[in-house]
């Protein structure tokens, strides 16, 4: 059975992959709104304030760990393959978004920038609400990428 890693064209097509995941953050970001919506759009304006690429530098540090983290729900979709993995995703959007979240996570409680420890704590209780609703992005940036082999 092949890994979720390895049915992605990395390290070939790393860099467009994180040009991806960060288009699609982007659009999450701009798309919230509410309350919780301006809380997510301030703490992304205070990370890009460390760094303009600060965004991008995340996911390329966090993005292994992040296919790692989906690799149960890859080996459970290799199994039925029905339909493509990014559709077997988001039939499980919201355990699939914990998953990712215990990535950040397990970061946000070894960082070092106590600006970004707070920030992210003050929005972890929304988390879940957020990142189920790009999961559905999410799974259609992986399936472009996808490779059957």
């Amino acid at each position: 059975m092949s890994s979720l890693v390895e049915k992605l064209p990395l390290p070939k097509e790393r860099e467009r992959i994180l040009d991806d995941c960060v288009k699609l953050l982007e659009q999450e970001v701009k798309s919230k709104g509410g309350l919780s919506g301006m809380a997510v759009k301030a703490g992304y304006k205070v990370l890009k304030s460390l760094s303009p690429n600060a965004a991008r530098m995340a996911v390329d540090d966090m993005l292994d760990e992040f296919l790692e983290a989906l690799e149960p729900f890859h080996n459970d979709y290799l199994k039925t393959k029905k339909g493509t993995f990014g559709s077997y995703m988001e039939s499980r959007s919201e355990p699939v978004a914990e998953a990712l979240i215990g990535v950040t996570d397990r970061r946000a409680r070894s960082t070092k920038h106590r600006v970004l420890e707070n920030m992210y704590n003050k929005l972890r209780s929304s988390a879940v609400h957020h990142v189920t609703q790009a999961v559905p992005g999410l799974a259609g940036l992986i399936d472009r990428y996808y490779i059957e082999k």
